[in-house]
């Protein structure tokens, strides 16, 4: 019967009660010993602290050159356009909304890989010149965006 249901004898386990009486188990200071920085509320060291040693990351010598002012563009090829009908207007939000680049970064790149056969108007910041080729050969329309 449902209303006779219980769980199985040792499958639930109560939840320990620490500093609640010396019979707990936990009591007194419950787990944390006396006394210390670790035994007080918020007590403890942040990540990576050595107790005053120079860290490891600090001691790490640093690798390579990172810019800063880097410029990094969403990637697609002209194969990729093939999906659109004949006359679609293609831009970043249309190709992220279907799925076909996940982020627009900086803007939006299109390359010269594979073969366009639908005449669309695609919306970009850059082309390769491979793509712009490919793209007035199938008669289809490259806008540079700033």
């Amino acid at each position: 019967m449902l209303n006779n249901l219980k769980p199985t004898e040792g499958s639930r386990k109560a939840k320990t009660r620490r500093c609640r009486g010396l019979g707990s188990g936990l009591g007194k200071n419950g787990g944390s010993g006396s006394k210390g920085q670790n035994s007080r509320t918020g007590g403890g060291v942040r990540l990576g602290f050595e107790g005053g040693q120079l860290p490891l990351f600090r001691r790490l010598p640093k690798r390579g050159f990172k810019n800063f002012g880097r410029v990094e563009y969403a990637t697609i090829n002209i194969s990729d356009l093939n999906r659109y009908n004949d006359g679609e207007e293609i831009d970043v939000t249309r190709l992220i909304s279907d799925r076909v680049i996940r982020k627009e970064f900086n803007g939006l790149k299109v390359l010269g890989n594979g073969e366009l056969t639908k005449k669309v108007t695609i919306k970009a910041s850059k082309f390769s010149a491979s793509a712009l080729e490919k793209i007035e050969k199938a008669g289809a329309k490259a806008i540079v965006l700033e």
